[in-house]
């Protein structure tokens, strides 16, 4: 028994599939889900859920990460299966790319409370941009489900067996993905990855599920057109209304920094545009006076420092997005003190040193008539979040001589 376990450890290091160097080349950011965004019993019994993930760097072989971050008992899954999609949000998947996942040269895993698990490698060639289908049969649910609600694609559930099934005819959509946390691909020597790491306005708000019209999108496909930046992932760990400094919604920025930044394989840069939800929720349900304004202002720029140090530290090249105007915003209404507050993080933001480059999203979206709001056509008509045309001006607004090193 004991040979048969050390032939299977040879036999799976000395694969082709677990060469490396392993880099993320898709994540997302685990938040604790609701009643709601969480699978229910109907859904997740005697069934099949297929997920589907855009990949933003090519290679020779993947690996799929899944969570029970949030869980308070094990996550069981009966199996596992990983294919090329037919299509950015298509149940299909191509016949010949299916593949069966193992975990320690089995078909099923137990994944503890509160841990992540990696699959086995499996050589499967995939290209930047290729939709990658997960598909996944649960034996057991944990106690509290780990997922991520603002997948702006579309996952697909049907029933019985049909992890291998190409058609997974019968299936019904659900916009949101489920105990998965990332996919590792292996990839060229020169191969690097950017983390953006934001709220909302990373997380792709407003963009039609399914198109890939995040700025991260948009900034992944200017990247992969250059020679010298073709083999640079971006992965996108935005939380719809998260904050730096408290859990507004989702584990604040301070709290999840090691695990969405730091566990990613291959990061050599962190590109941080979080704040707004600070700036914006001090005075949202009463009035505050100037003092407390300042030391809220004080604390947030405090709370950037930290994650810069943390960055520089794991030796991450750390660079500061300025953020974006909110004025007319009926649920944050900024005042005049709100923005000033935003201009004082600005000044900091802009400052030599504090980070090692800035992106200026503020100049790139605001109206120059009125810099305290978003250009009208970059609005999506909330005055916060951008439109389609406002996340393009984002990502067109990455220098990307930044990456080139």
């Amino acid at each position: 028994m004991r040979w048969n376990v050390i032939m299977l450890l040879a036999a799976m290091i000395g694969s082709p599939a677990a060469a490396g160097p392993w880099v993320a080349g898709w994540t997302t950011s685990p938040l604790k889900t609701n009643a709601e965004q969480m699978l229910n019993p109907q859904q997740a019994t005697g069934t099949t859920i297929r997920q589907i993930v855009r990949l933003s760097l090519g290679g020779r072989a993947v690996r799929v990460r899944f969570t029970n971050a949030f869980g308070a008992t094990p996550l069981r899954i009966a199996g596992a299966h990983v294919a090329l999609a037919t299509g950015p949000a298509a149940a299909t998947t191509k016949q010949a790319s299916d593949r069966a996942l193992t975990f320690a040269g089995r078909g099923d895993v137990t994944i503890p409370a509160g841990a992540d698990w990696w699959s086995d490698p499996v050589t499967l060639p995939v290209a930047a941009f290729d939709d990658l289908a997960i598909s996944i049969r649960f034996a057991e649910l944990p106690q509290q489900q780990t997922g991520h609600p603002g997948a702006r694609t579309r996952s697909w559930i049907a029933p019985g067996d049909a992890l291998a099934d190409p058609a997974f005819a019968g299936a019904a959509p659900v916009e949101r993905w489920f105990q998965i946390a990332g996919v590792e691909v292996d990839a060229v020597p020169t191969a690097r990855a950017i983390v953006a790491f934001g709220d909302s306005i990373t997380d792709g708000y407003g963009t039609r599920d399914g198109v890939n019209a995040r700025w991260t999108d948009g900034l992944a496909r200017r990247l992969a057109a250059h020679r010298t930046t073709r083999s640079v992932a971006v992965v996108n760990h935005g939380i719809g209304g998260n904050c730096v400094l408290i859990e507004c919604s989702g584990p604040n920025a301070l709290s999840r920094f090691d695990r969405d930044v730091l566990s990613q394989p291959g990061a050599r840069y962190l590109i941080l545009l979080e704040g707004i939800n600070d700036l914006g929720g001090l005075a949202r349900e009463r009035s505050v006076s100037a003092a407390e304004r300042d030391a809220h202002t004080a604390r947030l720029i405090a709370g950037y420092a930290q994650i810069v140090a943390r960055a520089r530290s794991r030796g991450l090249r750390v660079i500061g997005g300025t953020v974006m105007p909110f004025v007319g915003n009926d649920y944050y209404h900024a005042d005049a003190q709100a923005e000033a507050a935003r201009q004082a993080v600005n000044r900091w933001i802009r400052t030599p040193g504090n980070f090692d480059a800035v992106i200026d999203f503020d100049r790139a979206v605001r109206d120059p008539a009125h810099p305290d709001r978003l250009l009208p056509a970059y609005d999506s008509g909330d005055h916060l979040h951008p439109s389609a045309v406002g996340y393009k001006a984002m990502a067109d607004a990455v220098p990307l001589t930044l990456f080139e090193r």
